[in-house]
């Protein structure tokens, strides 16, 4: 039996790699919505709209996602990353359907040694973070079959991200500085698509807060050395203290998530970031 998903933000990296990958999945119907097709903002308009239609559940992929602008602009990230993900959980409750809702490593703050687990205490240290953590909190408080997916250093062939500044660097600049004092796990956005597509398909849905990053680890610096290698680039790349690239918002210092749970709850096989760097970079090319 088919299943008909609703996916809002569909011109974002993450709405673009769903499109991407679903014609992978002939038994999950998706339907992606832009801004202009549904203000998710507006909650009259989600509550009918979703009140009014049959899917079987939705995943927001909708985000105020600039996190130095949020620091000044704490209205408009407020807006979109609680007050509509409020929205679209209460309409998916009434409706008694699951809500997949996206959120990040910026729920987390300071140093930490290990691996970031589900149930680590949260401490986020900008607006951003902050918004993101109010959302999660008010998903699963209005919905019980609320799923949250945590991610970080989301990349892919759509949109602007790390991975295509770095190309665009490596034509314009001899010489760029690329922080090595932040640690965490690339995410090429296509693997997290597939991810959400797997669970999608599953009989029986585990609700509850996930982990969702490529394996192993690296930093920015790291992270800048490998798409360097891969393109045969000739720019020099300095590594930085976080402190040479003073920043509205501050970021956190480790941010590697631990991805036991989505492994063993939905036996979802994660790809290592190298090759899913790899993938993506042959796919621009193409």
């Amino acid at each position: 039996m088919s299943k008909h998903i609703l996916v809002t933000g569909a011109n974002g990296q993450l709405g673009q790699s769903l499109q991407e990958i679903s014609k992978a999945y002939p038994k999950l119907k998706f339907t992606f919505l832009s801004k202009a097709q549904l203000d998710i903002t507006n909650q009259k308009e989600v509550l009918e709209y979703v009140g009014n239609s049959n899917f079987d559940a939705v995943v927001n992929c909708a985000a105020y996602t600039a996190v130095d602008k949020a620091e000044s602009e704490e209205d408009a990230a407020y807006l979109i990353n609680v007050k509509a993900t409020a929205y679209l959980a209460e309409a998916t409750a009434l409706k008694n359907i699951p809500f997949i809702h996206i959120s990040t490593d910026y729920v987390f703050g300071g140093w930490v040694s290990q691996p970031r687990k589900e149930t680590d205490k949260v401490d986020p240290i900008n607006v951003y973070g902050k918004t993101k953590l109010e959302g999660e909190n008010k998903a699963l408080n209005s919905n019980s079959k609320t799923i949250i997916i945590r991610t970080s250093w989301v990349y892919s062939q759509f949109a602007n991200n790390f991975v295509k500044t770095m190309l665009r660097l490596f034509k314009e600049k001899e010489e760029i500085q690329v922080v090595n004092d932040q640690i965490g796990s690339p995410t090429n956005a296509l693997d997290l698509a597939d991810a959400i597509a797997q669970i999608l398909s599953k009989g029986e849905m585990e609700y509850g807060i996930f982990n969702y990053s490529n394996e192993g680890n690296c930093s920015w610096f790291e992270f800048a050395m490998k798409i360097k290698e891969l393109t045969n680039a000739t720019t020099k790349i300095i590594p930085v203290p976080t402190t040479a690239f003073p920043t509205a918002a501050k970021r956190p210092a480790f941010s590697l998530l631990d991805k036991t749970k989505i492994k063993t709850s939905y036996q979802i096989q994660i790809p290592e970031w190298e090759s899913s760097l790899i993938k993506m970079l042959k796919e621009i090319k193409a």
